[in-house]
């Protein structure tokens, strides 16, 4: 898979494309299945497969008032889509001025023009150009005057509920991983380097891995969690608090602590990615770090139950 930067890379596409259309943000079960029948239809009709999307949400140019925080990163997104048969994945910069194309000239222009396009796969929702006036009735008359087949993907059910970003960011907040993971079709996970704090689990017998994920992305509600933990490419159990350290005079920026089961190792400087399975419990300030150290006991006796270890 070529991963290509829209506005760096003029990339010329000699050979007709196939084009999955939408923002893509967190890669979910409807995502995933619009992807596999966009490589599906590419193979069958030789052209090269081609996710089209931004490298920043379209709504924190458009709203900057209402910042919409991301399920996954770039770095996320390439990773996840290098285990498809994907062809290329396209991050169009998305600007003020991109914002204000209008929608046949986005489709005639970059669609067409720019990617050679003769398929487009969207989901039903898809919305496209200036203050988002295309959608996919409009899609399908351009594809009838400029030359491409069209195929719109219906919504992903799990329930009674349409699988969507905004709805698993809602239950990210929440602290219900268990659902996340039922849309995402994945553990929700966030990545970063492991930075000294004020090492009071060493102290009280629980050392743990701080990291402090980028601001753009959304974190689970404060509390602690079973998780799994990645480093140098091995997973491993852990409990992990996202909050501010309320018992010890609390923390300046929100943090990601991660206690790993059984591990010893000195990871300061390492990057590592935290999985959320399951939350234990609300983020409580203690009186002692007594009690803190007996309900740490409990949690990491759970999440030994949890892993059967």
């Amino acid at each position: 898979m070529k991963v290509i930067y829209g506005a760096e890379n003029k990339h010329n596409f000699i050979k007709p494309t196939g084009v999955g259309l939408g923002n893509f943000d967190g890669l979910h079960v409807g995502h995933m299945a619009l992807i596999d029948k966009l490589i599906k239809e590419s193979e069958q009709s030789s052209l090269d497969s081609v996710v089209y999307t931004f490298s920043k949400h379209p709504e924190n140019i458009i709203r900057k008032e209402l910042f919409t925080p991301l399920i996954t990163s770039t770095r996320k997104k390439v990773e996840l889509l290098e285990r498809t048969r994907l062809n290329y994945l396209y991050f169009e910069k998305f600007d003020e001025t991109f914002s204000r194309m209008e929608p046949k000239e986005f489709v005639k222009d970059i669609l067409v023009g720019r990617l050679n396009m003769k398929l487009a796969v969207a989901g039903f929702n898809y919305r496209f150009g200036y203050q988002g006036q295309g959608d996919t009735e409009l899609l399908y008359k351009l594809g009838k005057e400029l030359g491409f087949t069209v195929i719109v993907i219906e919504p992903v059910m799990f329930g009674d509920e349409v699988v969507s970003s905004t709805k698993i960011r809602s239950y990210i907040l929440d602290g219900d991983m268990e659902k996340v993971s039922a849309f995402l079709g994945r553990h929700y996970s966030v990545a970063g380097r492991v930075e000294k704090g004020k090492r009071i689990g060493n102290t009280i017998g629980f050392p743990t891995a701080n990291i402090y994920p980028e601001d753009y992305l959304v974190l689970p509600c404060n509390g602690v969690y079973i998780t799994k933990t990645l480093v140098d490419s091995k997973m491993y159990p852990s409990v992990t608090s996202v909050g501010y350290n309320p018992t010890f005079g609390g923390l300046d920026n929100i943090s990601v602590e991660t206690y790993i089961l059984d591990f010893e190792r000195n990871i300061y400087g390492k990057e590592i990615e935290v999985f959320f399975i399951s939350k234990l419990r609300d983020e409580i300030k203690f009186g002692s770090a007594e009690e803190l150290i007996n309900q740490i006991e409990n949690d990491v006796e759970i999440t030994r139950k949890y892993f059967d270890i």
